[in-house]
């Protein structure tokens, strides 16, 4: 009986992928000869390429007709099986329907948020689980996996590595905690002068210099938490993946909110503490791990992407933030 040729669809972004590893692991566990390929932006190629879970990686910018259309031909030609769509989207479901492959694998509409995607599946699976890592894996047991998830490595390349050594000798920076105070939108977010503050706290207690890593956009956090640590002195980074994925690995700890840099942190197996509010911890947050998570008692999920601060981050305190650390990365006052 011939292998399985699977199309993984898993467009971005950096947390959604790294919730996705685990089910795709449990589709190469059970079919470790078939080829899985693996459609995707640009920049995310590095990332996936770094799981070995994938034959090939195919990258797609769903923006250009011109790169749309050259995927789907190529799709076409490679004949696949069956094709899973683990993110929902009417341009993730789109182009396997578009390239003609005929077993489409995706969420029912009880899980996906944009209204009537799942008419492009030829397979509904609605999930029963609540993190999103495990019902990616469902979809994974609908295509044949014997199970849901299953274990994974990320391998930051050689070459990042080696860069991260060279600026941390530079910086003189032996031990250091990683602060990530952006979040996708602003209502997830802890306010930046409080992780100044927190800061100053790993500094004076801990003796605990702070990385403070930041993407596009987020340039204000980023001065704002430099403004409120004052001699403390953070680092500032936000460079490339590669080497954020060997400066998260070095760490000491990440505290940050859901945010990809969070998830990838955990992911390579450096302790974190979670900061949580209008997202779900339980849908969305570190996946199998000893991680600790805060957030307030009676927060309430909200999607809406406001620009203001979500109450139930603002009702998460410094000083429960540094006992946070305290007790995850043990470390002793």
């Amino acid at each position: 009986m011939a292998e399985p040729r699977f199309l993984v669809v898993r467009l971005g972004s950096l947390g959604d992928i790294v919730h996705t590893f685990p089910a795709v692991s449990g589709l190469r566990e059970t079919f470790p000869n078939a080829q899985i390929a693996w459609l995707t932006h640009p920049r995310w190629e590095l990332l996936i390429r770094s799981s070995g879970l994938a034959s090939e990686i195919w990258a797609t910018e769903t923006r250009s007709l011109t790169s749309i259309r050259a995927i789907v031909r190529r799709i076409r030609r490679a004949e696949f099986t069956t094709a899973i769509d683990y993110q929902g989207l009417w341009k993730s479901a789109g182009i396997p329907l578009a390239a003609g492959v005929k077993r489409r694998i995706g969420f029912s509409s009880e899980t996906i948020r944009e209204f009537g995607v799942p008419i492009l599946y030829t397979e509904r699976v609605r999930c029963t689980t609540t993190h999103i890592a495990d019902q990616n894996g469902e979809l994974s047991l609908r295509a044949g996996a014997r199970c849901r998830v299953a274990g994974f490595a990320l391998h930051v390349p050689g070459d990042a590595e080696a860069s991260v050594r060279a600026y941390l000798r530079e910086q003189a920076l032996d031990r250091y905690i990683v602060l990530s105070p952006g979040g996708g939108w602003r209502s997830k977010c802890w306010p930046a002068e409080r992780f100044g503050v927190l800061c100053q706290m790993l500094r004076r207690s801990l003796g605990l210099r702070s990385v403070v890593n930041y993407g596009p956009g987020e340039d204000d956090l980023a001065q704002a938490l430099c403004a409120a640590a004052g001699d403390a002195r953070p680092l500032l980074y936000n460079g490339e993946l590669g080497p954020l994925m060997a400066l998260l690995k070095n760490s000491c700890g990440i505290v940050g909110g859901d945010t990809g840099p969070l998830h990838l942190a955990v992911t390579l197996g450096t302790p974190a503490v979670a900061l949580f509010g209008p997202t779900d911890p339980a849908r969305n947050g570190p996946y199998r791990s000893a991680d600790i998570v805060l957030r307030a008692a009676g927060a309430v999920r909200d999607h809406s992407r406001r620009l203001e601060t979500d109450a139930s981050m603002l009702a998460i305190g410094i000083d429960a933030v540094f006992e946070a650390v305290c007790r995850r990365i043990g470390a002793s006052r």
